[in-house]
């Protein structure tokens, strides 16, 4: 599985592996029922401790996204799509809590926020 991890990130490393699956399911690069590597073979490849992998998968499993089975490993889960689609919307309002902020410390107004967004998006106001 193709995990980057940075070292220069300001989020710790379970989140960059939690947040890297996650988007991987959302894509739909991963689909429901696929196994995920164990979390021996995880750290091992991405050469960190077995605990950090650990608690990336269990955020996942706390989170929806995984189903563990013991003796056989951790699966995607079914695809609950209200929940993938909640997930979605709290992803898109951090970005644009994010963006709302840069916007007033440049002193840009709403109504040219909103006229970045709606090209952005494609559409004309």
């Amino acid at each position: 599985m193709d995990i980057i991890i940075s070292n220069s990130s300001g989020k710790p490393i379970y989140e960059q592996i939690t947040q890297q699956i996650k988007n991987k399911i959302l894509t739909g690069e991963l689909s429901e029922g696929d196994a995920l590597p164990s979390m021996r073979l995880l750290a091992r490849e991405l050469h960190i401790s077995v605990i950090t992998t650990k608690r990336a998968y269990e955020e996942l499993e706390r989170d929806g996204f995984l189903e563990t089975v013991t003796g056989k490993g951790s699966f995607v889960a079914r695809r609950n799509l209200e929940f993938i689609r909640e997930e979605q919307l709290r992803v898109i309002e951090e970005g644009l809590a994010k963006c709302v902020d840069l916007a007033k410390t440049g002193g840009v107004t709403l109504s040219e926020l909103f006229e970045m967004l709606s090209l952005l998006y494609g559409e004309e106001r």
